[in-house]
């Protein structure tokens, strides 16, 4: 009996009660997803469709029943399940994740949450109606620094914030690239798994493992990649959702690998707690304008520029931890804000019947998924002013990008 059949049967959850994790994707960043979830409860299944991997992760948990294909995971062990852990290439998070919650499974999801925005809208209507407890892998958000920083924008040390300019490292994979010569898959990866979702493409290097993040089938390019880390506190001290237009500069783009370089102009409409703004982001090398930078010398090759009437933060890392005021002389202060147990702590205490995680689905990581992608279907586009309806997910004009926005999946996955 799982720990929800026990809630159900006896009214309560204990917190002292072990979670049964399954995690999806068990390599790479899946890797140190699975071992976080472990210090919260049993992990008893397993599921990667490269068998070095999921042998390698089976090894360091015998228990654990090990699986090649997440639908048959959760088919066969989903009485066995409390929750899930989803940490696969982009394309298959939406299907993965779907399947998990409309089985009543509590879900974490690596970030960015989907590969499109229409997935992103799926998940968070799906987790509202399970009503499952959910959090998104950009781990940033349980950070004190983070959370400090978001309420110092909140409070408006530094005035009306006007303009923002964000900037990565990325991408550190090749993109902008042919696809390599179609080679025979290694015995220990299951291709046609791995492409899941996907349409059928033949293996060739440069796609499993790390370098499919720059491919536009399956990854989100850079802005997917670290979007969700850097723009994460502008995001939550500013309310930066439903972008109205988006519009890019990119290199070279075959349709196929992502650009090397681009540059995407966000326009936000006024709310009720701040007025219009604009945001840029920069990646492949690009930067903001020097005189932007302030007393910042040597700036880093990722951050964050806020520019307000009445001075500029600036946080050099990807994570917002570090802000500080750069230019206009004026005070932070104190500001009140929550504290966290820790990022998967507060998943497991959510998954116990605690408050919700920060970056739960509905409430924080669905806005923040699709204020990111949309930044992808400018660099589809690049030189065209996309108007972006939000309420509709429809790009005013430009058909062409409606397959990024509603992906088609093969035969054998949906959103449920």
């Amino acid at each position: 009996m799982t720990l929800v059949d026990r809630a159900l049967a006896s009214g309560y959850r204990t917190p002292n009660e072990k979670i049964n994790f399954a995690c999806i994707g068990v390599g790479g960043k899946g890797h140190s997803d699975t071992l976080d979830a472990s210090e919260f409860g049993n992990i008893v299944a397993l599921c990667d469709v490269d068998e070095n991997t999921l042998n390698k992760m089976g090894a360091r948990f015998p228990e654990a029943k090990l699986f090649r294909d997440y639908r048959v995971m959760l088919d066969k062990m989903g009485k066995e399940i409390d929750a899930v852990t989803v940490s696969t290439p982009d394309h298959s998070h939406g299907p993965a994740a779907a399947n998990a919650m409309l089985l009543g499974k509590h879900c974490f999801c690596q970030k960015p949450l989907t590969h499109s925005i229409f997935e992103a809208h799926r998940l968070g209507e799906i987790a509202t109606k399970m009503k499952v407890a959910t959090q998104m892998g950009n781990q940033g958000t349980s950070g004190d620094g983070l959370r400090r920083g978001a309420a110092q924008l909140k409070a408006g040390i530094i005035g009306n914030v006007k303009e923002l300019h964000i900037w990565t490292n990325r991408p550190i994979w090749p993109q902008g690239i042919p696809r390599n010569p179609t080679k025979t898959p290694p015995s220990n990866l299951d291709w046609d798994l791995w492409l899941g979702p996907a349409k059928e493409r033949p293996y060739a290097d440069g796609y499993h493992t790390f370098a499919w993040r720059g491919w536009w089938d399956f990854g989100t390019g850079a802005q997917g990649d670290m979007g969700c880390h850097t723009v994460n506190m502008p995001f939550m001290g500013l309310e930066l959702r439903n972008a109205v237009s988006v519009q890019a500069e990119a290199g070279e783009d075959n349709h196929d690998s992502y650009p090397k370089w681009a540059i995407v102009t966000s326009e936000f409409a006024a709310t009720k707690n701040r007025p219009a703004l604009t945001m840029y982001w920069y990646e492949g090398g690009k930067m903001p304008p020097k005189d932007l930078f302030g007393k910042v010398e040597n700036p880093p090759d990722s951050g964050c520029l806020i520019v307000g009437d009445k001075g500029t933060i600036f946080n050099p890392s990807d994570y917002g931890q570090d802000a500080r005021v750069v230019s206009g002389g004026v005070e932070i202060g104190e500001v009140q804000f929550p504290h966290s147990p820790g990022h998967m702590a507060e998943y497991a205490r959510a998954i116990k019947g605690g408050e919700p995680a920060m970056s739960n689905f509905p409430g924080y990581a669905v806005p923040l998924t699709k204020t990111i992608l949309l930044g992808n279907l400018a660099i589809w586009s690049p030189g065209k002013k996309i108007e972006w309806d939000s309420k509709r997910m429809h790009a005013k004009g430009a058909p062409e990008v409606e397959h990024i926005i509603r992906p088609t999946y093969r035969k054998g996955y949906s959103l449920g």
